[in-house]
């Protein structure tokens, strides 16, 4: 029976270990081709029972040595040196062939302890960019759900961590066992790890009152056909201006921050509205269906169905 050992720190938050917890500490074999599930064990600084898994056997940090699976929950303290102990025990675990994985922002426990030098890794999003200017050695991707590196696994927020435990199930047991206890939990059976964080898109943060108005035109406007001229006209600005005060002000060029509206009118639309995929593509300003289908899943990762499916209001 393989052990999956979390490593309990006294940051653990809550909503990752009950995932970790439901998916690999309920008894199902009866999904398991081979008749066999996981023995979860929850492992604390001090071997005391976890407080939020109170029913588990509990142990001090040196049984993860013992583990096939580490997973660490996110921490709600991103800086800082955490508990010498834990990592020297993540350590130990992954120098024996433990499997470890961590969840949303456990990535910056695996990070301190050094076991994501020189892998890509993800974290959630809003954090994506601390964890890599803290350890530039990880190549860090904030647009996927979770990032399989062989041995070591990251995912990102929240929910994405319970996509990435289907995933272990998925390479323990099979995609039927991963499909019955997706069912079970009443979620997507599978979500790939490539797949695009759904990050709310932030307003224009440092817009000028000059260019302010000629990007709401353009966003009113998005089933039309927009050039790079006309939107400078608008803004009273030269091509090259535009290209340079757009850039500052907004991060992207003229011809970007235009294909990155429609994807974003696109995705409201998927989800508010029953318009036909070739409806919303007109809507959006991206001509045909086919054209809508092969950009929206290069940017957002899935097909605009399953995004519907997803999001539908």
């Amino acid at each position: 029976m393989p052990v999956v050992g979390i490593a309990l720190h006294e940051d653990s938050m809550l909503y990752e270990t009950a995932i970790a917890a439901e998916v690999f500490g309920v008894d199902r074999r009866d999904l398991s081709p081979s008749g066999v599930w996981y023995e979860l064990i929850a492992c604390t600084p001090d071997g005391s029972p976890a407080r939020w898994l109170p029913n588990f056997q509990t142990e001090g940090l040196a049984a993860l040595a013992e583990a096939d699976t580490v997973i660490v929950p996110s921490t709600s303290v991103l800086h800082g040196q955490p508990n010498p102990a834990l990592l020297d025990a993540l350590r130990l675990a992954y120098a024996g062939g433990a499997r470890i994985a961590a969840l949303c922002t456990g990535s910056f426990v695996l990070a301190a302890a050094g076991l994501l030098d020189g892998r890509t890794a993800t974290t959630h999003w809003m954090h994506a960019e601390e964890l890599a200017r803290l350890h530039p050695g990880i190549d860090v991707r904030a647009d996927v759900l979770y990032v399989d590196d062989g041995q070591v696994l990251t995912s990102a927020g929240k929910t994405a961590a319970l996509d990435l435990c289907l995933h272990l199930v998925h390479l323990d047991h099979g995609a039927a066992a991963a499909n019955g206890l997706a069912r079970r939990l009443v979620v997507p059976s599978h979500r790939p790890g490539g797949q695009a964080q759904f990050i709310t898109p932030p307003a224009d943060p440092r817009v000028t009152d000059q260019l302010g108005p000629a990007l709401d035109w353009a966003r009113a406007h998005l089933d039309k056909p927009l050039t790079v001229q006309e939107l400078a006209r608008r803004a009273g600005l030269s091509t090259r201006q535009l290209a340079r005060r757009m850039l500052a002000e907004t991060g992207f060029a003229p011809l970007t921050w235009l294909h990155h509206q429609r994807i974003t009118r696109a995705q409201d639309l998927l989800e508010r509205t029953g318009a036909s995929v070739e409806q919303i593509a007109a809507q959006s300003g991206m001509g045909t269906a086919a054209t809508l289908r092969r950009h929206f899943q290069r940017a957002v990762g899935v097909s605009p169905t399953a995004y519907r499916t997803a999001f539908r209001i």
